[in-house]
């Protein structure tokens, strides 16, 4: 638990992590923003307005697009040349246990998610967490993502927050930082804010923190994991607060998410974020859309951990009902943090499905797979009007994927290159607010050996304490 009497310890463990330095930097020329024109790519704009450009120029200018179209005049610009790439904005993932990423190879045969949770987030210390996070954060911008939300549900203290925070200071993307419960603590037992009032006031006095990168919210336990009293209470602290809060809704029964109740408790729209939500009713799905509720929507996640039913089946209904759904990958144990391989998975499952609801609904086509992954999720985040589409005024968060590698050669159309084709290991350049932080296929913004070696050592001592089948080879 985080109270008041933990607080001052906390912080100076925290300032002991940040002073050990960052493995990221904003101080080398391309790190800089800068005016930068990207010339001749085919231009997947996800602004409906605009469509797809196939030859045209991106100008950004300090960090904004300021141009879209061809052959702009940009004296004194750097240029990027995008010949044989497509060009589009950068992903979003709408729901990642950041805290955990170097977790990811923790699972087993008989000892899966929750089995490996319950074993390790106790040993987790700050500097860890802190690891953990810049490992994240590196793979995302690796991949094209340009924006991430942070669910933090293992915040078990002010230095961890802190340490949390301070990796998303040298990560370079846009993020929100949700503020969770300590995971394991007790049922019954409320989520003490103390410490999230203490980060807004030192972090987010300004509504935004890191050069305007990082904004704050929190995420509730819901009645999965805590009692009714103890879920309101969460509810109402939260709300008090005028924050933005996210909740996981199950992937198998009991549904624990009745949507007319929260609706009456006054607890939806535009800054509730629910997640998962497999077990939700027709009826449900209808509130969400009427209360502009988004979704956030792991695919991989879905399919391995719900047994509610056919997560294609609940998904179709969603989209039926004009929930706007967004992409996510959940923890790095289950699931990828790569957008590509959510795209192409909710692309493959993302059909009617004969004998279910689903029957004679829309399939989900490539270009519903790429809003999704980009527009619905700044949306999701309440960012729609900074990111997510190629549009002047917006702020420049842009990757280029090569179209000339194997696997995608010999070209054809862009959207569905993208979605059927692409990988990770197609981006070439990556764009975040104005910095390129990937060029030429290389993570320029990051010290990739070191974050590889700090999360290799915080995995070992965290395998070694938990023991059992953890255990490091000798």
């Amino acid at each position: 638990m985080i109270n008041r009497r933990t607080l001052t310890k906390s912080l100076g463990a925290a300032l002991a992590v940040s002073a050990a330095g960052g493995v990221a930097s904003a101080d080398t020329s391309d790190t800089r923003r800068g005016r930068y024109l990207i010339r001749g790519g085919a231009v997947v704009t996800v602004d409906r307005a605009l469509g797809v450009l196939p030859r045209a120029d991106v100008l950004i200018d300090d960090g904004r697009i300021t141009g879209v179209g061809p052959n702009l005049d940009a004296r004194g610009a750097k240029v990027v040349d995008a010949t044989d790439m497509i060009v589009l904005p950068g992903f979003v993932n709408t729901h990642h246990h950041m805290w955990s990423a170097l977790g990811r190879n923790f699972v087993a045969d008989g000892f899966p998610y929750f089995a490996a949770k319950r074993a390790t987030s106790t040993l987790y210390e700050a500097k860890d967490v802190h690891r953990s996070v810049l490992l994240g954060l590196a793979e995302l911008a690796n991949a094209g993502v340009t924006t991430v939300h942070n669910w933090s549900n293992n915040t078990r203290s002010p230095a961890h927050a802190d340490a949390e925070l301070r990796a998303h200071r040298d990560g370079l993307l846009r993020a929100r930082f949700s503020y969770g419960h300590v995971d394991q603590m007790p049922r019954d037992v409320p989520m003490d804010l103390t410490d999230v009032d203490r980060v807004r006031q030192q972090y987010f006095a300004h509504g935004t923190a890191f050069d305007g990168l990082v904004h704050l919210g929190v995420c509730v336990r819901g009645l999965s994991q805590s009692t009714e009293p103890a879920f309101f209470a969460d509810m109402d602290a939260v709300l008090a607060r005028g924050l933005p809060v996210a909740i996981h809704a199950g992937q198998a029964p009991p549904r624990t998410v009745d949507a007319a109740d929260y609706e009456r408790r006054g607890w939806l729209g535009p800054k509730t974020l629910l997640c998962h939500y497999v077990t939700a009713l027709d009826s449900d799905m209808e509130i969400m859309a009427r209360t502009g509720t988004p979704l956030s929507w792991a695919p991989h996640s879905e399919f391995r951990l719900g047994t509610a039913g056919d997560p294609r089946d609940a998904l179709l209904r969603f989209r039926r009902a004009g929930v706007p759904v967004s992409l996510s990958s959940d923890a790095t144990s289950i699931a990828p943090s790569d957008v590509f391989e959510a795209m192409r998975l909710v692309w493959n499952t993302g059909i009617p499905w004969s004998g279910t609801p689903s029957a004679g609904l829309p399939e989900v086509g490539f270009r519903d797979v790429l809003e999704m992954a980009t527009l619905n999720g700044a949306r999701a985040l309440g960012l729609g009007d900074v990111t997510g589409s190629i549009t002047v005024g917006k702020r420049a968060d842009v990757i280029l994927v090569r179209t000339n590698d194997i696997n995608l050669a010999p070209g054809g159309l862009f959207e569905t290159t993208l979605v059927q084709a692409a990988t990770a290991a197609n981006v070439d350049t990556v764009f975040s607010d104005g910095r390129i932080i990937k060029r030429g296929g290389r993570l320029v913004a990051y010290d990739v050996d070191r974050i590889v070696r700090d999360a290799r050592a915080s995995s070992l001592r965290i395998r070694t304490t938990a023991g059992g089948i953890l255990t490091p080879p000798s």
